[in-house]
């Protein structure tokens, strides 16, 4: 029997945060869901955490709902984007989301976001929905968001919201949930192998018609360490406005 959604989450080194990711996914979409867990060849031990999570949700239908798989060296955001959404699409459901494995995105609001597309239908077909940190003034901000990430993300916004049709509050959010029906349209493998696989995701989208949602979410940061490099995905992001203003 196929699944309704697919959580796939993204793991590199978060031994210390998944555990509490996998216990905030609330247990009505627990039970309509499969959640994967792509370790992108983690130097510590976040399969160690994730066993450990099991071996204590064994008494509960949880555990039959949860998946690992390991790459043995890193691969980089990108092809677990990809691995993720082509074993979410394998597997038969109807709405693939990514949750990243360091906690800086609510799973407790998981179920609100699966629900508005269903409740939207398929005609006119909603490909998405992001969550954005600034749909409500001075989220970001009260996250504890670093400045450099508030001024970046608030000045490519802006760019991309004159470069592309639909505007958005927030298109640097890696807390998505997407239309199955959409990614199917997609060829995965011509996809960027970095952190800006989301943006490029969305700019398909945007420029094929699709709809196009957003719902707010908090901002979270405690000080962890980022594997993004804002100088090079900031760069990655400008070539994608620059393409799609040539496109139109």
């Amino acid at each position: 029997m196929h699944p309704d959604y697919f959580i796939f989450i993204p793991a590199y080194n978060v031994q210390a945060t998944l555990a509490g990711v996998l216990g905030r996914i609330p247990l009505a979409v627990m039970e309509r869901a499969t959640v994967l867990v792509i370790d992108d060849g983690s130097k510590d031990d976040t399969r160690g955490a994730y066993e450990t999570f099991v071996g204590a949700a064994s008494n509960t239908k949880n555990a039959a709902h949860l998946e690992y798989m390991r790459f043995e060296f890193n691969r980089g955001y990108g092809a677990v984007v990809k691995c993720g959404i082509s074993e979410g699409l394998r597997s038969g459901a109807k709405y693939i989301a990514c949750l990243h494995g360091d906690g800086q995105y609510p799973a407790e609001q998981l179920g609100e976001f699966f629900a508005h597309l269903e409740i939207a239908g398929n005609s006119p077909a909603i490909a998405l929905v992001q969550g954005s940190r600034r749909l409500v003034p001075g989220a970001a901000r009260a996250g504890n968001m670093p400045l450099h990430k508030r001024i970046g993300g608030a000045f490519l916004t802006a760019l991309e919201n004159i470069a592309f049709r639909q505007k958005l509050s927030d298109r640097h959010s890696g807390f998505i949930v997407y239309n199955a029906e959409f990614l199917k349209t997609l060829d995965l493998q011509k996809l960027s192998p970095s952190f800006d696989i989301d943006l490029e995701i969305i700019s398909i989208a945007d420029a094929r018609g699709y709809r196009l949602a957003e719902l707010p979410i908090p901002t979270r940061y405690a000080g962890e360490k980022s594997n993004l490099n804002v100088v090079t995905y900031g760069l990655r992001v400008l070539r994608q406005i620059a393409r799609r203003i040539c496109m139109r």
